[in-house]
C-alpha cells in the first residue's frame, strides 16, 4: 500500500466511526454512548450552526417537497427518535447536529407547512430541539450547501421529512 493510499484510509477512519455511532443500535432514549473517537472530521467541524429561531421551510428537490431550515439546509428525521425524543447524542450529533430553537415561541413554519405539527423538546445535553411531525430534526454535518441531501437513507435510519410530517424513503 502507497504512503498516499494509506494516508487516505486513515483520514476517513473519524468518518467511518461517527456513521456507525449514528445508523445502529435500539431505540433507546437514553444518550448514544459510543466510544471516543480521533478529532471529528474535516465535515464534523463544519456542521451547521443551529438556525436562529428554529424556523422551517419547504424546498423542492428530487426526493420530493421537504423540510429546510431558513439558509436551505436539508433536516433529517432519525428512526430511533420516533415517538419525538431525541435519541442523537455526542459523536452522533457532530455528525448530525439538531435544530435548536431560542424558545419555543421563536420555533416557526413558513407557508406550505402545518403550524400544528411544530413543537420543541428538551435535549439531555441542553436546548429546545425543534419537532415536526413527531420527529426531533436534524441537519447532516456533510451537507455543505443548500440543497443537498445525502444523509438521505444513511444507515436505514436518516431521512429527510415532508410537508405532511412524515419520512421519505423510509
Amino acid at each position: 500500500m502507497s504512503t498516499i493510499s494509506r494516508r487516505l484510509a486513515l483520514a476517513s477512519l473519524p468518518f467511518v466511526f461517527i456513521v456507525a455511532a449514528c445508523s445502529g443500535g435500539g431505540a433507546s432514549a437514553a444518550p448514544s454512548a459510543a466510544p471516543p473517537t480521533e478529532a471529528p472530521s474535516a465535515a464534523a467541524s463544519e456542521a451547521p450552526p443551529a438556525a436562529e429561531g428554529g424556523t422551517i421551510a419547504l424546498a423542492d428537490n428530487a426526493l420530493g417537497s421537504i423540510l429546510v431550515d431558513a439558509n436551505g439546509m436539508t433536516l433529517y428525521g432519525f428512526t430511533p427518535d420516533e415517538g419525538g425524543t431525541p435519541t442523537c447524542y455526542d459523536d452522533c450529533a457532530t455528525a448530525w447536529p439538531p435544530l435548536l430553537a431560542d424558545s419555543a415561541a421563536a420555533a416557526t413554519v413558513a407557508e406550505g407547512l402545518d403550524a400544528s405539527k411544530l413543537t420543541t423538546v428538551e435535549r439531555t445535553d441542553g436546548g429546545l430541539q425543534v419537532v415536526y411531525g413527531g420527529w426531533p430534526l436534524y441537519f447532516f454535518a456533510s451537507d455543505t450547501a443548500a440543497g443537498d441531501a445525502t444523509g438521505q437513507g444513511v444507515g436505514t435510519k436518516w431521512y429527510v421529512i415532508g410537508a405532511d410530517g412524515a419520512l421519505i424513503g423510509q
